[in-house]
């Protein structure tokens, strides 16, 4: 799969890089549910999300496999003047994170791991965000993405997550009509 996505950011803009963070996140910042504070972005892809949140207040880390895509956040974060690190790194493989987060930020990372990656992914999450931290993530239900097997359903971000994180609200939706998909804030216990 990162082939994929190196090759996908090197060839242009990619179709799941819109360039706007999406109204859910926008809503729970501007709200004041989530109070500036330590952001960490998962699979930040070209830091559209990071730098938002860099831009109302957050310490931000952002992680992605894609040296390209981390490239262009890089310059993107530049230009917008805010200040963040950014990591090309495995999200399943965050040991060389150690301080914990207020905020972790997932939107379309997760659902394509695999199922291993993702008990290691659903581990380092619960370990690197802070008591009454929010995690919310964005995921495809189930589905087939590049002739793979992709998604997730309520039930495994429940068993995944549930020894360390309430889900405290789903909301169901189509991803431009086509796929099904959820966001999920899950409450830190």
């Amino acid at each position: 799969m990162r082939w994929f996505f190196e090759f996908t950011y090197r060839l242009g803009k990619p179709p799941w890089d819109w360039g706007i963070t999406p109204p859910e996140v926008v809503s729970e910042v501007e709200g004041g549910r989530v109070r500036s504070g330590r952001a960490l972005d998962l699979g930040c892809g070209t830091g559209t999300n990071a730098i938002y949140l860099a831009q109302h207040g957050f310490q931000v880390v952002g992680v992605d496999f894609s040296s390209k895509a981390i490239d262009i956040a890089r310059r993107k974060a530049r230009t917008a003047g805010v200040a963040m690190d950014l990591y090309v790194n495995d999200v399943t493989r965050l040991d060389f994170l150690r301080e914990p987060f207020d905020f972790v930020l997932d939107i379309g990372c997760f659902h394509g791991l695999d199922r291993p990656g993702r008990a290691r992914y659903a581990e380092n999450v619960a370990r690197l965000t802070q008591p009454h931290g929010l995690f919310m993530l964005y995921a495809f239900g189930p589905t087939r993405v590049r002739f793979q097997s992709a998604g997730a359903t309520e039930d495994e971000v429940k068993r995944l997550f549930g020894e360390h994180f309430a889900l405290s609200r789903v909301e169901h939706g189509m991803n431009r009509g086509e796929i099904a998909s959820a966001w999920y804030w899950l409450e830190r216990e």
